[in-house]
């Protein structure tokens, strides 16, 4: 697997693979819940896409998409909105380099249980200037909050961040 990191300058470039990957990655979710469809995936992406410092892990096998992991630095003036669960003060504070959150991490079926999504986030990780990394993953997936607390996450809290998502469990990890 080749690894490519990318940064802002280089999201037109990359969006149409990030967005191909959504779609096949969350087909049935999207079935399902509006907050899922593609429209509204591409949204948030290109919200993200456009936040201090984003960058993006891509990975492909021979010239084809297998997965990327992707986030931006949050800033002083973030506010942890969709906060349920109350959450140690100090644990809150930002600054503009303290906290990378870190939006999605995906791989294609294929790939899945090859150790690709660790690589990607891996590879992320190592181009981080932030102390943390902040995470979410849906109430309804333990298996996946399993596999980020042994890669060293551990839960800060519950939240929902858009009015129409689901609740997600908070996780944090030092990267310093």
């Amino acid at each position: 697997m080749t690894v490519t990191y990318y940064r802002a300058e280089d999201f037109e470039q990359i969006a149409p693979q990030l967005i191909e990957v959504y779609a096949e990655v969350y087909e049935r979710e999207a079935a399902d819940d509006p907050f899922f469809t593609v429209e509204r995936f591409t949204e948030r992406l290109r919200a993200h896409a456009s936040r201090p410092r984003w960058g993006c892990a891509f990975g492909d096998v021979d010239g084809e998409p297998v997965g990327y992991a992707y986030g931006f630095a949050r800033t002083a003036s973030y506010d942890w909105h969709g906060l349920i669960t109350p959450a140690p003060a100090d644990q809150l504070v930002e600054t503009d380099t303290r906290t990378f959150a870190l939006c999605e991490v995906m791989v294609r079926a294929p790939w899945r249980g090859t150790g690709i999504a660790h690589t990607l986030h891996e590879e992320l990780m190592s181009h981080r200037v932030e102390e943390r990394s902040h995470l979410l993953v849906e109430q309804e997936h333990p298996r996946v909050r399993a596999l980020y607390e042994r890669w060293g996450y551990v839960p800060m809290g519950v939240m929902q961040p858009y009015p129409d998502s689901p609740r997600y469990d908070s996780l944090i990890r030092p990267l310093v």
